[in-house]
């Protein structure tokens, strides 16, 4: 009876060291896929989304364009272009003020840094403020086209109108309507 009883203890002691193996191996082959999992998450190699990307450019004139956006998207496409979302730039004029431009969206060419801005574009610049719906800004050809509900405010004037143009080095500016038969809008706050 001895016999038996101690074979019993043998082989239920086993019974538990071949259950306490096989669990061990069965955590850490879990741990090890979720290190994977973790790690193919946490790097944006397998993705074309950036977060909090920002970008910068200095021409040979010496102005520094720079942008910032919570969220940057690579076009699949055309990876010289880029899609951002939540846009700030400042852009750092050599012998000007700066001009601060924000937006909800923008499309970036990392190539030559010509950006279009759009949906609730805000410009900034002295005291003067420009807002629209639309922004093409080329460094290459020196412009800022604002278009779509475009109010400019100063503290003398409201101006609305279609389209306003600014050459950047110069600051000449354009304001015009897209119809002929259409005014420009221009308001004295005084």
């Amino acid at each position: 009876m001895k016999k038996k009883s101690i074979t019993r203890i043998i082989l239920l002691i086993f019974f538990f060291i071949v259950l306490i193996f096989y669990f061990s191996k069965l955590s850490k082959k879990k741990d090890s896929y979720e290190s994977v999992i973790d790690t193919i998450k946490d790097n944006s190699y397998s993705s074309n989304i950036m977060k909090n990307v920002s970008y910068f450019a200095k021409d040979s004139a010496g102005n520094i364009y720079q942008i910032d956006a919570k969220i940057g998207e690579i076009d699949i496409n055309n990876n010289n272009t880029i899609f951002l979302t939540d846009v700030t730039a400042i852009i750092e004029l050599k012998n000007s003020n700066n001009i601060k431009i924000k937006s909800d969206f923008g499309k970036y060419n990392i190539n030559n840094y010509d950006t279009i801005f759009s949906k609730n574009v805000l410009i900034t610049y002295l005291n003067n403020k420009i807002t629209g719906e639309y922004l093409d800004f080329s460094i290459a050809r020196n412009s800022m086209v604002i278009s779509r509900n475009v109010i400019y405010t100063n503290f003398e004037n409201i101006l609305k109108s279609d389209v306003i143009e600014m050459d950047i080095k110069t600051k000449d500016t354009k304001i015009f309507m897209y119809e002929k038969n259409n005014k420009v809008n221009v308001k004295s706050i005084n």
